[in-house]
């Protein structure tokens, strides 16, 4: 396993990108406090570069690869966000990316990440892994892993450090998971400052949730959701973070993750896809637990399918 990521590496982070990402806001609404009981501070993600947080970890990490790595170029797989980060990564110091993407992705996000100038290889959810080796073998590109690679996960934690800096006095910060990588980069900041963390997941995959409750790290269910970047399961570097933090995961409906990306997109008039959703949806499924706090809500991106706000 690589070094688990600290504190600084998050503060070195965020002076590395600084140049190349934007500074989100934080948007507020009272229905959406009246909703979840709770009063939410919601960072925007939705409208940084590619539409998503994932430009953080990766231009964190293509930024810190030597003149050799960078040689052959650099490949991930990706459901779509991070495809598109990695895209914009490698832009920005004009090497090639190749992204592979499951035949399941989103239109959407397979024409962003071939817009930024990536190679797309399709292939079935269940191949992606091995595909992508079959690409770094035949390019000799460098892997820039989606959340098992320290300077992704201290990139994805400068949106904690954002937060806290623009709302110093939160009880909790919620993100969705998937790999973890938010969810441990946001733990590594909030831990700093006393502040706890907690994961949203969607219930058909709960791999997350299980390793946690556990202690023990499932792979992925291999289940779809309509919280498309949440498929992929639980990172041996986040595990590892997330353990000793003692953090937990709260797992949602898939009808529950709609009906709060449909509230929050109609009531805040906030694009955000379904993964996003999924924090909101626990925020408002769990009255009790959250029940008069002070919430950091990340709202990680904002790349949907305009279909999927039919009624």
């Amino acid at each position: 396993m690589a070094a688990i990521p600290t504190f600084g590496d998050v503060e070195e982070a965020a002076a590395r990108i600084a140049p190349y990402v934007h500074q989100t806001p934080v948007f507020r609404s009272s229905t959406l406090d009246a909703r979840a009981g709770a009063s939410l501070f919601c960072k925007a993600e939705n409208l940084q570069k590619v539409g998503a947080f994932k430009a953080r970890g990766a231009t964190n990490a293509v930024l810190s690869l030597s003149v050799e790595d960078r040689n052959g170029g650099v490949a991930t797989h990706s459901s779509g966000n991070h495809g598109q980060a990695v895209a914009y990564a490698a832009s920005i110091v004009d090497i090639p990316a190749t992204v592979v993407m499951p035949d399941h992705a989103p239109s959407v996000k397979v024409d962003a990440v071939r817009g930024y100038g990536a190679t797309v290889v399709m292939c079935p959810h269940a191949e992606r892994e091995a595909t992508l080796a079959e690409v770094v073998a035949t390019s000799g590109a460098t892997v820039v892993h989606p959340f098992d690679d320290p300077r992704v996960i201290a990139g994805q934690g400068t949106v904690a450090l954002e937060l806290i800096r623009q709302v110093p006095d939160m009880d909790l910060i919620i993100t969705p998971i998937g790999g973890g990588g938010l969810l441990s980069g946001t733990t590594l900041v909030a831990s700093e400052h006393g502040i706890r963390t907690v994961g949203a997941e969607p219930a058909v995959v709960d791999d997350a949730f299980r390793s946690l409750r556990d202690g023990h790290r499932y792979g992925a269910t291999g289940a779809i959701s309509v919280g498309d970047g949440l498929l992929t399961g639980i990172g041996e570097l986040p595990f590892a973070i997330l353990s000793a933090s003692g953090t937990s995961v709260v797992t949602v409906s898939e009808e529950s993750i709609l009906e709060a990306m449909r509230f929050v997109v109609t009531r805040t008039k906030h694009l955000i896809e379904p993964s996003s959703a999924t924090a909101f949806a626990a925020v408002f499924g769990d009255s009790d637990f959250f029940s008069g706090k002070r919430v950091g809500v990340v709202v990680t991106g904002g790349n949907v399918e305009l279909s999927r706000l039919a009624v």
